[in-house]
């Protein structure tokens, strides 16, 4: 019996936690890549990143608020690989 395809909602939905998830990784990762960076300029690029990451973590928050689902993350085998 052949599987019934996904509804557009559902791939939206999942594409959605796998973004949240990356971006939340790669807040996290940030702080420590600044430490470790050991030029000024790309020290003001990561903490920079970061700001704008926070951002788009908020926007993402928002979208799952919009959809009427909570924020939630999915692990993402890409940023893994990161």
């Amino acid at each position: 019996m052949a599987k019934e395809p996904k509804k557009l909602d559902d791939l939206f939905h999942n594409t959605l936690k796998d973004v949240y998830y990356a971006e939340k990784h790669i807040y996290a990762a940030l702080p420590k890549m600044a430490k470790a960076a050991q030029s000024l300029q790309l020290k003001a690029a990561f903490e920079k990143h970061r700001k704008e990451t926070e951002g788009q973590i908020v926007r993402l928050e928002k979208v799952f608020g919009i959809i009427d689902q909570k924020p939630q993350a999915k692990k993402c085998d890409a940023i893994e690989g990161i």
